[in-house]
Protein backbone atom coordinates (compact mmCIF):
# COMPACT_ATOMS: atom_id res chain seq x y z
CA UNK A 1 0.00 0.00 0.00
CA UNK A 2 3.03 2.44 0.89
CA UNK A 3 3.82 2.44 -2.63
CA UNK A 4 0.21 3.75 -3.89
CA UNK A 5 -0.13 5.89 -0.52
CA UNK A 6 -1.23 9.00 -2.27
CA UNK A 7 -3.20 8.41 -5.76
CA UNK A 8 -0.86 11.57 -7.35
CA UNK A 9 2.70 11.71 -7.20
CA UNK A 10 3.21 14.98 -5.70
CA UNK A 11 6.42 17.77 -4.42
CA UNK A 12 5.31 20.43 -2.03
CA UNK A 13 8.02 22.50 -3.08
CA UNK A 14 6.78 22.34 -6.34
CA UNK A 15 3.01 23.40 -5.94
CA UNK A 16 1.28 26.18 -4.71
CA UNK A 17 0.45 26.02 -0.87
CA UNK A 18 -2.20 28.01 1.36
CA UNK A 19 -2.12 27.86 4.77
CA UNK A 20 -5.69 27.31 7.20
CA UNK A 21 -6.18 27.01 10.63
CA UNK A 22 -8.85 24.69 9.72
CA UNK A 23 -9.79 22.83 6.64
CA UNK A 24 -13.27 21.18 6.11
CA UNK A 25 -14.26 19.43 3.05
CA UNK A 26 -17.47 18.69 1.57
CA UNK A 27 -20.55 21.35 1.71
CA UNK A 28 -23.33 20.04 2.76
CA UNK A 29 -24.75 20.35 6.19
CA UNK A 30 -22.19 18.85 8.34
CA UNK A 31 -19.76 20.76 6.78
CA UNK A 32 -21.21 24.19 6.12
CA UNK A 33 -22.64 23.89 9.78
CA UNK A 34 -19.24 23.35 11.44
CA UNK A 35 -18.02 26.05 9.56
CA UNK A 36 -20.62 28.25 11.17
CA UNK A 37 -19.97 26.97 14.39
CA UNK A 38 -16.16 27.48 14.91
CA UNK A 39 -14.77 30.72 16.55
CA UNK A 40 -14.47 33.85 14.31
CA UNK A 41 -10.46 34.13 14.71
CA UNK A 42 -10.00 31.00 12.70
CA UNK A 43 -8.76 31.31 8.91
CA UNK A 44 -11.02 28.06 7.49
CA UNK A 45 -11.51 26.93 4.36
CA UNK A 46 -14.32 24.55 2.70
CA UNK A 47 -12.97 22.09 -0.10
CA UNK A 48 -16.12 21.25 -2.23
CA UNK A 49 -15.77 18.94 -5.26
CA UNK A 50 -18.81 20.65 -7.39
CA UNK A 51 -20.46 23.74 -6.33
CA UNK A 52 -21.00 24.74 -2.57
CA UNK A 53 -24.74 23.62 -3.27
CA UNK A 54 -24.72 20.39 -4.89
CA UNK A 55 -24.50 17.55 -1.93
CA UNK A 56 -27.05 15.16 -0.24
CA UNK A 57 -28.20 17.32 2.26
CA UNK A 58 -29.78 19.68 -0.44
CA UNK A 59 -31.69 16.38 -2.05
CA UNK A 60 -33.09 15.44 1.59
CA UNK A 61 -36.63 15.68 1.59
CA UNK A 62 -38.55 14.45 4.77
CA UNK A 63 -37.25 16.58 7.73
CA UNK A 64 -35.12 16.39 10.65
CA UNK A 65 -36.28 14.71 13.83
CA UNK A 66 -36.41 16.39 16.80
CA UNK A 67 -38.79 15.63 20.22
CA UNK A 68 -40.85 19.10 20.45
CA UNK A 69 -44.18 17.59 21.15
CA UNK A 70 -45.52 17.26 24.51
CA UNK A 71 -46.05 13.60 24.60
CA UNK A 72 -42.30 12.84 23.19
CA UNK A 73 -38.71 13.16 24.90
CA UNK A 74 -35.48 12.81 24.71
CA UNK A 75 -35.87 9.07 25.59
CA UNK A 76 -38.40 7.96 23.46
CA UNK A 77 -36.69 9.32 20.32
CA UNK A 78 -33.71 7.93 21.50
CA UNK A 79 -35.96 4.16 22.25
CA UNK A 80 -36.52 4.51 18.23
CA UNK A 81 -32.87 5.51 17.20
CA UNK A 82 -31.83 2.25 19.35
CA UNK A 83 -34.92 0.05 18.13
CA UNK A 84 -34.17 0.95 14.13
CA UNK A 85 -30.42 0.24 14.88
CA UNK A 86 -30.75 -3.32 15.88
CA UNK A 87 -28.07 -3.68 18.18
CA UNK A 88 -25.54 -1.99 16.84
CA UNK A 89 -26.09 1.72 18.28
CA UNK A 90 -23.81 3.77 20.14
CA UNK A 91 -26.14 4.75 23.22
CA UNK A 92 -23.22 7.67 24.58
CA UNK A 93 -23.71 9.14 20.79
CA UNK A 94 -27.00 8.34 20.38
CA UNK A 95 -27.99 10.34 23.75
CA UNK A 96 -25.63 13.25 22.37
CA UNK A 97 -27.73 12.94 19.44
CA UNK A 98 -31.48 13.30 21.43
CA UNK A 99 -30.51 14.79 24.57
CA UNK A 100 -28.93 18.07 21.82
CA UNK A 101 -31.28 18.24 18.84
CA UNK A 102 -33.86 21.14 20.06
CA UNK A 103 -30.66 23.51 21.01
CA UNK A 104 -29.07 23.04 17.09
CA UNK A 105 -32.71 23.56 15.50
CA UNK A 106 -32.94 26.84 17.80
CA UNK A 107 -29.73 28.07 16.10
CA UNK A 108 -31.33 26.60 12.62
CA UNK A 109 -34.27 28.90 13.17
CA UNK A 110 -31.82 32.08 14.02
CA UNK A 111 -30.01 31.78 10.70
CA UNK A 112 -33.61 32.35 9.11
CA UNK A 113 -34.36 28.61 8.12
CA UNK A 114 -38.50 28.74 7.76
CA UNK A 115 -39.69 25.08 8.87
CA UNK A 116 -43.57 24.44 8.19
CA UNK A 117 -45.61 25.82 11.48
CA UNK A 118 -48.87 25.42 13.02
CA UNK A 119 -51.63 28.30 12.99
CA UNK A 120 -50.23 28.62 16.36
CA UNK A 121 -46.65 29.28 14.89
CA UNK A 122 -45.38 26.14 16.67
CA UNK A 123 -43.06 24.03 14.48
CA UNK A 124 -45.40 21.78 12.41
CA UNK A 125 -44.37 17.84 13.41
CA UNK A 126 -45.03 14.49 11.10
CA UNK A 127 -44.01 11.41 11.95
CA UNK A 128 -42.15 9.03 9.88
CA UNK A 129 -41.06 5.32 9.64
CA UNK A 130 -40.17 3.51 13.06
CA UNK A 131 -40.69 7.08 15.25
CA UNK A 132 -43.64 6.07 17.60
CA UNK A 133 -44.18 10.12 17.85
CA UNK A 134 -44.74 13.15 15.56
CA UNK A 135 -41.25 14.75 16.02
CA UNK A 136 -39.96 15.26 12.19
CA UNK A 137 -40.18 18.85 11.60
CA UNK A 138 -39.94 20.31 7.55
CA UNK A 139 -39.83 22.45 5.60
CA UNK A 140 -42.28 21.23 2.48
CA UNK A 141 -40.81 18.23 1.02
CA UNK A 142 -37.12 20.46 0.45
CA UNK A 143 -35.92 20.63 3.75
CA UNK A 144 -32.54 19.79 2.93
CA UNK A 145 -32.19 22.43 0.59
CA UNK A 146 -34.12 25.24 3.06
CA UNK A 147 -31.50 24.80 5.38
CA UNK A 148 -28.96 24.69 3.23
CA UNK A 149 -29.71 27.53 1.59
CA UNK A 150 -29.81 29.37 4.65
CA UNK A 151 -26.55 28.17 5.94
CA UNK A 152 -24.74 28.79 2.82
CA UNK A 153 -25.84 32.52 2.89
CA UNK A 154 -24.78 32.83 6.10
CA UNK A 155 -21.23 31.21 5.42
CA UNK A 156 -20.73 33.52 2.55
CA UNK A 157 -20.85 36.38 4.67
CA UNK A 158 -18.12 34.91 7.20
CA UNK A 159 -15.18 37.13 6.78
CA UNK A 160 -12.62 34.09 8.22
CA UNK A 161 -14.20 31.73 5.62
CA UNK A 162 -12.93 30.73 1.90
CA UNK A 163 -14.89 28.81 -0.39
CA UNK A 164 -13.07 26.69 -2.69
CA UNK A 165 -15.69 25.00 -5.28
CA UNK A 166 -14.62 22.30 -7.87
CA UNK A 167 -11.65 21.81 -5.59
CA UNK A 168 -11.62 17.73 -5.33
CA UNK A 169 -9.96 16.52 -2.37
CA UNK A 170 -7.28 13.59 -3.45
CA UNK A 171 -5.52 12.86 -0.36
CA UNK A 172 -5.20 13.27 3.16
CA UNK A 173 -1.51 14.63 3.98
CA UNK A 174 -0.08 13.20 6.84
CA UNK A 175 3.36 13.34 9.01
CA UNK A 176 4.38 10.98 11.80
CA UNK A 177 0.26 9.80 11.96
CA UNK A 178 -0.77 13.27 12.13
CA UNK A 179 -2.87 15.45 10.16
CA UNK A 180 -0.92 18.12 7.95
CA UNK A 181 -3.21 19.19 5.41
CA UNK A 182 -4.90 18.14 2.37
CA UNK A 183 -3.42 17.58 -1.33
CA UNK A 184 -6.09 18.57 -3.69
CA UNK A 185 -7.05 19.15 -7.54
CA UNK A 186 -8.13 22.31 -8.78
CA UNK A 187 -11.03 21.20 -11.28
CA UNK A 188 -10.94 24.07 -13.45
CA UNK A 189 -7.32 24.94 -14.18
CA UNK A 190 -6.26 20.99 -13.76
CA UNK A 191 -3.22 21.34 -11.43
CA UNK A 192 -2.58 19.91 -7.71
CA UNK A 193 -2.86 22.42 -5.05
CA UNK A 194 -2.03 21.81 -1.00
CA UNK A 195 -3.83 23.38 1.78
CA UNK A 196 -1.81 22.95 4.73
CA UNK A 197 -3.47 22.62 8.44
CA UNK A 198 -3.12 20.97 11.30
CA UNK A 199 -6.93 20.19 11.94
CA UNK A 200 -8.94 18.64 8.95
CA UNK A 201 -12.76 17.99 9.12
CA UNK A 202 -14.14 15.46 6.63
CA UNK A 203 -17.82 16.31 6.26
CA UNK A 204 -17.99 14.69 2.71
CA UNK A 205 -20.95 12.60 2.21
CA UNK A 206 -21.29 8.87 1.41
CA UNK A 207 -21.19 6.98 -1.55
CA UNK A 208 -24.32 5.66 -3.04
CA UNK A 209 -22.59 5.92 -6.49
CA UNK A 210 -21.48 2.42 -5.74
CA UNK A 211 -24.96 1.23 -7.16
CA UNK A 212 -26.61 1.95 -10.23
CA UNK A 213 -29.82 3.56 -8.58
CA UNK A 214 -29.15 6.04 -5.91
CA UNK A 215 -30.67 9.20 -4.19
CA UNK A 216 -27.19 10.49 -3.85
CA UNK A 217 -25.87 13.10 -6.40
CA UNK A 218 -23.10 11.75 -8.79
CA UNK A 219 -20.19 13.65 -6.61
CA UNK A 220 -21.12 10.88 -3.92
CA UNK A 221 -18.14 8.44 -4.30
CA UNK A 222 -16.75 7.92 -1.45
CA UNK A 223 -13.82 10.43 -1.88
CA UNK A 224 -13.29 11.22 1.68
CA UNK A 225 -13.94 7.56 3.22
CA UNK A 226 -11.59 6.66 1.03
CA UNK A 227 -9.27 9.06 1.84
CA UNK A 228 -9.46 8.73 5.33
CA UNK A 229 -8.44 4.65 4.59
CA UNK A 230 -5.86 5.52 2.41
CA UNK A 231 -4.24 7.77 5.06
CA UNK A 232 -4.44 5.12 8.05
CA UNK A 233 -7.79 5.98 9.37
CA UNK A 234 -10.33 3.16 10.40
CA UNK A 235 -13.61 2.51 9.05
CA UNK A 236 -16.02 0.58 9.91
CA UNK A 237 -19.85 -1.10 9.57
CA UNK A 238 -19.32 -1.20 5.61
CA UNK A 239 -21.62 -3.47 5.00
CA UNK A 240 -24.48 -1.61 6.44
CA UNK A 241 -26.03 -0.14 3.36
CA UNK A 242 -29.87 1.50 3.87
CA UNK A 243 -32.24 1.33 0.62
CA UNK A 244 -34.90 3.64 0.25
CA UNK A 245 -38.18 1.69 0.00
CA UNK A 246 -39.70 4.63 -2.31
CA UNK A 247 -38.06 6.12 -5.19
CA UNK A 248 -40.16 6.78 -8.59
CA UNK A 249 -39.95 3.99 -10.99
CA UNK A 250 -39.91 5.95 -14.38
CA UNK A 251 -38.18 5.08 -17.33
CA UNK A 252 -36.83 8.67 -17.05
CA UNK A 253 -36.02 8.80 -13.53
CA UNK A 254 -35.28 6.24 -10.84
CA UNK A 255 -33.28 7.87 -8.34
CA UNK A 256 -36.11 10.78 -7.20
CA UNK A 257 -37.14 10.00 -3.86
CA UNK A 258 -40.61 9.78 -2.83
CA UNK A 259 -40.09 10.79 0.75
CA UNK A 260 -40.90 8.69 3.89
CA UNK A 261 -43.32 11.19 4.98
CA UNK A 262 -45.62 10.46 2.34
CA UNK A 263 -46.24 7.25 4.40
CA UNK A 264 -46.09 9.70 7.32
CA UNK A 265 -49.25 11.06 5.83
CA UNK A 266 -51.45 7.75 5.50
CA UNK A 267 -49.83 6.36 2.36
CA UNK A 268 -50.20 3.01 1.72
CA UNK A 269 -48.42 0.52 -0.64
CA UNK A 270 -49.78 -1.73 -2.85
CA UNK A 271 -48.71 -4.37 -5.36
CA UNK A 272 -49.43 -4.45 -8.97
CA UNK A 273 -52.63 -6.25 -8.38
CA UNK A 274 -53.27 -3.55 -6.32
CA UNK A 275 -53.29 -5.28 -3.01
CA UNK A 276 -51.82 -3.51 0.06
CA UNK A 277 -49.12 -6.14 1.49
CA UNK A 278 -47.05 -4.25 4.42
CA UNK A 279 -49.44 -5.38 7.31
CA UNK A 280 -48.42 -9.35 6.36
CA UNK A 281 -44.46 -8.24 6.78
CA UNK A 282 -44.95 -5.87 9.80
CA UNK A 283 -47.25 -4.80 12.89
CA UNK A 284 -46.00 -1.29 12.34
CA UNK A 285 -46.80 -1.47 8.36
CA UNK A 286 -46.22 1.44 6.11
CA UNK A 287 -43.71 3.16 8.72
CA UNK A 288 -41.89 -0.60 9.43
CA UNK A 289 -37.75 0.86 9.07
CA UNK A 290 -36.76 1.14 6.13
CA UNK A 291 -34.72 -2.53 5.79
CA UNK A 292 -38.31 -4.25 6.11
CA UNK A 293 -40.08 -2.22 4.02
CA UNK A 294 -37.60 -2.32 1.89
CA UNK A 295 -36.96 -6.50 1.98
CA UNK A 296 -41.11 -6.35 2.06
CA UNK A 297 -41.04 -5.01 -1.53
CA UNK A 298 -38.61 -6.86 -2.94
CA UNK A 299 -40.52 -9.62 -1.85
CA UNK A 300 -43.43 -8.40 -3.36
CA UNK A 301 -41.57 -7.57 -6.63
CA UNK A 302 -40.20 -11.32 -7.17
CA UNK A 303 -43.76 -12.67 -5.86
CA UNK A 304 -46.10 -10.94 -8.62
CA UNK A 305 -43.11 -10.50 -11.26
CA UNK A 306 -42.92 -6.87 -11.34
CA UNK A 307 -40.42 -4.67 -11.51
CA UNK A 308 -41.92 -1.68 -8.88
CA UNK A 309 -44.74 -1.42 -6.39
CA UNK A 310 -47.79 1.60 -5.80
CA UNK A 311 -47.67 3.74 -3.07
CA UNK A 312 -51.57 5.63 -3.10
CA UNK A 313 -51.73 8.55 -1.40
CA UNK A 314 -55.18 9.28 -4.09
CA UNK A 315 -57.04 10.26 -0.93
CA UNK A 316 -55.45 13.62 0.02
CA UNK A 317 -56.50 16.12 -2.10
CA UNK A 318 -54.78 18.45 -4.65
CA UNK A 319 -54.89 21.42 -2.57
CA UNK A 320 -53.19 18.90 0.28
CA UNK A 321 -50.86 17.47 -1.67
CA UNK A 322 -49.71 20.53 -3.70
CA UNK A 323 -48.88 22.12 -0.19
CA UNK A 324 -47.42 19.44 1.51
CA UNK A 325 -45.18 17.85 -0.92
CA UNK A 326 -44.98 20.60 -3.63
CA UNK A 327 -41.72 19.08 -4.88
CA UNK A 328 -43.16 15.66 -5.01
CA UNK A 329 -45.89 16.25 -6.62
CA UNK A 330 -44.54 18.88 -9.34
CA UNK A 331 -41.91 16.39 -10.46
CA UNK A 332 -44.38 13.39 -10.47
CA UNK A 333 -46.66 15.58 -12.51
CA UNK A 334 -43.82 16.14 -14.96
CA UNK A 335 -43.21 12.53 -15.82
CA UNK A 336 -48.00 12.37 -15.99
CA UNK A 337 -48.34 11.07 -12.76
CA UNK A 338 -50.97 12.97 -10.63
CA UNK A 339 -50.76 12.06 -7.11
CA UNK A 340 -54.25 12.88 -5.80
CA UNK A 341 -55.32 10.50 -8.79
CA UNK A 342 -52.29 7.96 -9.66
CA UNK A 343 -50.43 5.70 -7.91
CA UNK A 344 -46.91 6.69 -7.97
CA UNK A 345 -44.73 4.01 -9.01
CA UNK A 346 -41.84 2.99 -6.73
CA UNK A 347 -38.88 0.36 -6.20
CA UNK A 348 -36.44 0.61 -3.87
CA UNK A 349 -32.84 2.58 -4.51
CA UNK A 350 -29.42 2.63 -2.73
CA UNK A 351 -30.18 5.91 -0.13
CA UNK A 352 -27.57 6.14 2.93
CA UNK A 353 -24.28 4.38 4.67
CA UNK A 354 -24.43 3.71 7.90
CA UNK A 355 -20.80 2.97 7.43
CA UNK A 356 -17.86 5.56 7.11
CA UNK A 357 -14.80 7.09 9.07
CA UNK A 358 -14.52 5.45 12.47
CA UNK A 359 -15.09 8.35 15.19
CA UNK A 360 -16.56 9.83 18.61
CA UNK A 361 -18.32 11.91 19.34
CA UNK A 362 -16.15 14.79 19.05
CA UNK A 363 -15.69 13.86 15.32
CA UNK A 364 -12.12 12.06 16.44
CA UNK A 365 -10.56 9.39 14.43
CA UNK A 366 -7.65 7.38 14.42
CA UNK A 367 -5.33 9.97 13.15
CA UNK A 368 -4.44 13.15 15.14
CA UNK A 369 -5.73 15.97 14.17
CA UNK A 370 -8.35 14.59 11.57
CA UNK A 371 -12.32 14.56 12.61
CA UNK A 372 -15.11 13.53 10.34
CA UNK A 373 -18.89 14.67 10.81
CA UNK A 374 -22.18 13.32 8.94
CA UNK A 375 -22.55 10.95 6.60
CA UNK A 376 -18.89 10.07 5.94
CA UNK A 377 -18.19 9.61 9.46
CA UNK A 378 -19.34 6.73 11.70
CA UNK A 379 -19.78 6.90 15.49
CA UNK A 380 -22.40 4.54 15.99
CA UNK A 381 -25.62 6.22 15.90
CA UNK A 382 -27.31 4.67 13.52
CA UNK A 383 -25.97 1.02 14.04
CA UNK A 384 -27.66 -1.17 11.07
CA UNK A 385 -29.75 1.01 10.07
CA UNK A 386 -30.96 4.83 10.36
CA UNK A 387 -33.54 6.12 12.08
CA UNK A 388 -35.51 8.41 9.45
CA UNK A 389 -34.60 11.85 9.61
CA UNK A 390 -31.92 11.39 12.01
CA UNK A 391 -29.05 12.20 9.01
CA UNK A 392 -29.06 16.15 8.86
CA UNK A 393 -30.10 16.13 12.71
CA UNK A 394 -26.55 14.10 12.93
CA UNK A 395 -24.60 16.72 10.69
CA UNK A 396 -25.86 19.41 13.23
CA UNK A 397 -25.31 17.93 16.53
CA UNK A 398 -21.62 16.50 15.84
CA UNK A 399 -20.89 19.95 13.70
CA UNK A 400 -21.50 21.77 16.65
CA UNK A 401 -19.58 19.09 18.77
CA UNK A 402 -16.11 19.92 16.54
CA UNK A 403 -17.36 23.61 16.98
CA UNK A 404 -17.28 23.44 20.30
CA UNK A 405 -14.26 21.61 20.97
CA UNK A 406 -12.22 23.45 17.89
CA UNK A 407 -10.23 25.88 20.33
CA UNK A 408 -8.99 23.07 22.74
CA UNK A 409 -7.75 21.62 19.70
CA UNK A 410 -6.29 23.74 17.84
CA UNK A 411 -4.27 25.03 21.27
CA UNK A 412 -2.11 21.33 21.00
CA UNK A 413 -1.62 22.04 17.11
CA UNK A 414 1.38 21.04 15.54
CA UNK A 415 3.46 23.10 13.24
CA UNK A 416 2.15 22.74 9.72
CA UNK A 417 4.49 20.03 8.12
CA UNK A 418 7.81 20.25 6.23
CA UNK A 419 8.74 19.82 2.75
CA UNK A 420 6.77 16.51 1.59
CA UNK A 421 7.10 14.77 -1.70
CA UNK A 422 5.93 11.41 -3.17
CA UNK A 423 6.65 9.50 -6.00
CA UNK A 424 4.85 6.20 -7.12
CA UNK A 425 5.35 3.67 -10.11
CA UNK A 426 2.12 4.73 -11.41
CA UNK A 427 1.95 3.72 -15.27
CA UNK A 428 -0.34 5.18 -18.30
CA UNK A 429 -2.91 2.70 -18.76
CA UNK A 430 -5.65 3.38 -21.42
CA UNK A 431 -8.68 1.85 -19.40
CA UNK A 432 -12.09 2.76 -20.35
CA UNK A 433 -12.89 4.04 -17.02
CA UNK A 434 -16.83 4.94 -17.57
CA UNK A 435 -17.33 1.02 -18.55
CA UNK A 436 -15.22 -0.07 -15.39
CA UNK A 437 -17.66 2.52 -13.50
CA UNK A 438 -20.81 1.12 -14.90
CA UNK A 439 -19.79 -2.82 -14.55
CA UNK A 440 -19.07 -2.00 -11.13
CA UNK A 441 -22.43 -0.51 -10.33
CA UNK A 442 -24.16 -3.14 -12.03
CA UNK A 443 -22.24 -5.95 -9.70
CA UNK A 444 -22.59 -4.04 -6.62
CA UNK A 445 -26.71 -3.79 -7.20
CA UNK A 446 -27.13 -7.36 -8.19
CA UNK A 447 -24.63 -8.73 -5.49
CA UNK A 448 -24.34 -6.49 -2.49
CA UNK A 449 -28.05 -4.90 -2.87
CA UNK A 450 -30.63 -5.72 -0.24
CA UNK A 451 -30.49 -9.77 -0.55
CA UNK A 452 -27.41 -11.16 -0.12
CA UNK A 453 -25.42 -14.65 0.04
CA UNK A 454 -22.30 -15.93 0.17
CA UNK A 455 -21.90 -17.08 -3.94
CA UNK A 456 -23.05 -13.59 -5.26
CA UNK A 457 -20.82 -11.94 -2.85
CA UNK A 458 -17.71 -14.10 -3.63
CA UNK A 459 -18.48 -13.29 -7.40
CA UNK A 460 -18.87 -9.86 -7.15
CA UNK A 461 -15.62 -9.88 -5.01
CA UNK A 462 -13.67 -11.70 -7.69
CA UNK A 463 -14.92 -9.35 -10.47
CA UNK A 464 -14.58 -5.95 -8.64
CA UNK A 465 -11.15 -7.63 -7.75
CA UNK A 466 -9.84 -7.78 -11.25
CA UNK A 467 -10.93 -4.11 -12.11
CA UNK A 468 -9.16 -3.30 -8.75
CA UNK A 469 -5.89 -4.48 -10.16
CA UNK A 470 -5.91 -3.11 -13.61
CA UNK A 471 -6.28 0.47 -11.72
CA UNK A 472 -4.26 0.29 -8.76
CA UNK A 473 -1.31 1.18 -10.15
CA UNK A 474 -2.87 3.67 -13.20
CA UNK A 475 -1.22 6.91 -13.39
CA UNK A 476 -4.19 9.31 -12.34
CA UNK A 477 -4.26 12.54 -14.00
CA UNK A 478 -8.06 13.72 -13.50
CA UNK A 479 -11.60 13.73 -11.42
CA UNK A 480 -12.85 10.51 -13.02
CA UNK A 481 -9.75 8.38 -12.68
CA UNK A 482 -9.36 9.09 -8.80
CA UNK A 483 -13.40 8.60 -8.48
CA UNK A 484 -12.97 5.41 -9.96
CA UNK A 485 -10.08 4.21 -7.63
CA UNK A 486 -11.93 5.17 -4.69
CA UNK A 487 -15.36 3.39 -5.72
CA UNK A 488 -13.57 0.39 -6.39
CA UNK A 489 -11.46 0.16 -3.13
CA UNK A 490 -15.10 1.14 -1.29
CA UNK A 491 -16.56 -1.13 -3.31
CA UNK A 492 -14.19 -3.80 -2.12
CA UNK A 493 -13.87 -3.24 1.39
CA UNK A 494 -17.97 -3.14 1.61
CA UNK A 495 -17.74 -6.49 0.06
CA UNK A 496 -15.17 -7.81 2.51
CA UNK A 497 -17.44 -6.51 5.77
CA UNK A 498 -20.59 -8.16 4.12
CA UNK A 499 -19.02 -11.52 3.34
CA UNK A 500 -17.39 -11.57 6.64
CA UNK A 501 -20.78 -10.76 8.85
CA UNK A 502 -22.18 -13.95 8.69
CA UNK A 503 -25.54 -12.94 10.11
CA UNK A 504 -28.51 -10.99 9.48
CA UNK A 505 -28.91 -7.45 10.74
CA UNK A 506 -30.54 -4.03 10.06
CA UNK A 507 -29.97 -3.27 6.59
CA UNK A 508 -27.27 -6.27 6.10
CA UNK A 509 -29.34 -9.42 5.12
CA UNK A 510 -27.94 -12.25 4.06
CA UNK A 511 -30.73 -14.92 2.69
CA UNK A 512 -28.06 -18.02 3.54
CA UNK A 513 -27.77 -16.78 7.31
CA UNK A 514 -31.42 -15.36 7.62
CA UNK A 515 -31.00 -14.77 11.63
CA UNK A 516 -29.56 -12.31 13.98
CA UNK A 517 -26.97 -13.90 16.08
CA UNK A 518 -25.91 -11.68 19.11
CA UNK A 519 -23.99 -13.86 20.54
CA UNK A 520 -21.09 -13.90 17.73
CA UNK A 521 -22.01 -10.91 15.94
CA UNK A 522 -23.20 -8.14 17.80
CA UNK A 523 -20.46 -6.22 17.06
CA UNK A 524 -18.46 -3.88 14.61
CA UNK A 525 -16.28 -5.34 12.00
CA UNK A 526 -13.55 -2.32 11.78
CA UNK A 527 -11.35 -1.98 8.22
CA UNK A 528 -8.06 -0.25 8.49
CA UNK A 529 -4.85 -0.49 6.18
CA UNK A 530 -2.54 -1.57 8.73
CA UNK A 531 -5.47 -4.09 10.39
CA UNK A 532 -5.79 -5.84 6.81
CA UNK A 533 -1.96 -5.60 5.96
Amino acid sequence: MDNYRYLRDFNSAEIEAEHYDIIIIGSGIAGVYTALEMPDNYNIAILTKETIDISNSVLAQGGIAVSLDKGDSPQLHFNDTIYAGAGLCNTEAVWVLVNEAAENIECLCKFGVNFDKKSSNELSLTREGAHSMNRIIHAGDTTGKEVCDKLISEVRNKHNVKIKERTFAIDLLTEDKKCAGVLAYDEDEGVCRIYLSSMVICSTGGFGQIYNNTTNPEVATGDGVCMAYRAGAELTDLEFIQFHPTVLYHPENKNFLISEAVRGEGALLKNIKGERFMPAYHELNELAPRDVVSRAIFAEMKKTGSSCVYLDITFKSREYLENRFPNIYKTCLGYGIDISKDYIPVSPAEHYCMGGIKADVFGRTSIKGFYACGEAACNGIHGANRLASNSLLEGLVFGHKIGDEAAAILKERTTACNSMSFASDRKEKNLDIESIKKQTQDIMTAYVGILRDKQGLSYAREKIDEFYKLAFDMKNKGVKDFELQNMLLLSRLVIEAALEREESRGAHFRSDFPDTDDVNWKRHIVKGVEKNA
